[in-house]
């Protein structure tokens, strides 16, 4: 995959305080337009009228709608590792099961609350800078899984990662929930949960065997 970031693609984010809350409620009111008409309603001069800038100063920070996707696309995703992170000790003191149960209850409550979130992450990402963003967001929720699991004696490959490996497939049952249902209904939540404990529950027992075999020896 190219690793060079279309500058098109990337916001340019000011550095004087003036600029920088102008820059603020141009996100703001994106936000609020992506909510009420969806990415075939966006568009920058729509999002100019709106804040009454001339589209200009918008294109001045944003150089294509893309910019402004990959910018909120950004904030979402931190914020949800944010939730994660914050809750790492108490999942940590959980059972590997109910972990996982913990753990999709807050990505579900996140999404359903957040309709732009559900729009850019679920809906798929619109640019290869936000596919990368996602991917590295899954990557960094799967190293946290693979170290709540090691927390329960629990040591999961790394090469496939298994970890990230499991994450994917609990998105993919929110990502299907949000396309037919625009939002995440309990039965696509406890798929996830049942999808993400069958999928690592082999890896599970093959630690457990070994243990077995230590104690044997």
């Amino acid at each position: 995959m190219n690793s060079v970031l279309d500058p098109a693609a990337i916001a340019r984010e000011p550095v004087q305080q003036r600029a920088k809350a102008r820059f603020e409620r141009i996100l703001q009111e994106a936000e609020a337009l992506l909510a009420e008409a969806g990415l075939s309603g966006f568009s920058i001069p729509v999002l100019a009228e709106r804040l009454g800038y001339t589209r200009g100063s918008v294109y001045a920070y944003f150089p294509t709608p893309y910019a402004i996707f990959n910018a909120l696309v950004q904030r979402q995703l931190v914020d949800l590792e944010a939730i994660f992170f914050e809750r790492a000790e108490e999942l940590g003191r959980m059972g590997w099961r109910e972990a996982i149960r913990a753990i999709i209850e807050h990505a579900v409550t996140f999404h359903n609350e957040r309709p732009v979130a559900r729009l850019l992450i679920l809906g798929g990402a619109v640019t290869d800078d936000s596919y990368r963003a996602q991917e590295l967001t899954i990557e960094r929720m799967g190293s946290l899984g693979r170290a709540l699991m090691k927390r329960n004696g629990i040591l999961l490959p790394t090469n496939p990662d298994i970890a990230a490996l499991s994450v994917d497939i609990a998105v993919a049952c929110l990502r299907r929930s949000f396309f037919n249902h625009g939002r995440i209904t309990p039965a696509y939540r406890d798929a996830a949960v049942q999808a993400m404990i069958d999928f690592l529950a082999p890896y599970v027992a093959r630690q457990g065997d070994k243990a077995a075999r230590k104690r044997m020896r």
